[in-house]
């Protein structure tokens, strides 16, 4: 059996596997899925303000804590790549498989800010201007996202590079919204770094989303090896 800790991106909550996470259940494998500081709806202004990376990084650890749990496969997509990250990095001896779904992949000093492109500086910028702590969502898309607390796109990451210790690293990149993205450049680093796989999904950001039985199935054949 496999334990999958799976990581929302930007302004989701644990929702945002509600259609992968009963595929991996079904499949006898334990599945936790994060609602981050600051993403809960009953969340307070002061709580989304202070809320950072670190922030987020520590409610992946106290899961892992408080679950005891080893052996973990840790999945972020989008932002949520910063945070698995960081989490990895401090707790490297406990996650035997890092895939970050076209999630960030950052290294030492990044931050989501300066990892994206410019597109995204400039939504992050016009969403945080009605507080100047929270990123308000784009218009439309589902209604249970929520402003994202601004600290955590903008502060820099700290890496003493103890996740690249981890056996299996797994980058997704999806080729279905290329005139956005912000994660060409990476995948075309990380192709070149034997550290790392990568793979190409034909859909568009969300692909937790869009394509549910896929991506349960890439997790699922992948780790097979590891039950």
């Amino acid at each position: 059996m496999a334990t999958f800790v799976l990581v929302p991106g930007g302004w989701k909550g644990a929702w945002a596997y509600e259609t992968v996470a009963p595929l991996l259940t079904r499949a006898g494998h334990a599945v936790h899925a994060l609602t981050l500081t600051g993403l809960h709806p009953d969340d307070d202004d002061a709580t989304v303000a202070i809320a950072n990376l670190d922030t987020h990084a520590e409610d992946v650890m106290r899961l892992l804590d408080q679950a005891q749990l080893t052996e973990v496969t840790l999945v972020g997509h989008s932002y949520g790549g910063m945070v698995t990250a960081a989490a990895a990095d401090r707790a490297a001896s406990r996650i035997s498989r890092l895939v970050q779904l076209d999630g960030y992949v950052p290294r030492d000093g990044e931050s989501c800010w300066s990892a994206t492109n410019e597109t995204f500086r400039q939504a992050f910028a016009a969403g945080a201007a009605v507080n100047g702590y929270a990123v308000l969502p784009s218009p439309g898309g589902d209604p249970r996202r929520r402003p994202h607390p601004l600290a955590s796109f903008v502060q820099a990451i700290r890496l003493t590079g103890a996740w690249n210790q981890i056996p299996r690293r797994e980058f997704v990149y999806c080729s279905g919204w290329e005139d956005q993205t912000p994660f060409a450049e990476l995948r075309t680093r990380l192709q070149a770094d034997p550290g790392w796989r990568v793979h190409d999904f034909p859909t568009g950001h969300n692909l937790m989303l869009e394509a549910p039985e896929a991506v349960a199935a890439f997790l699922l054949d992948e780790s097979s090896a590891n039950t």
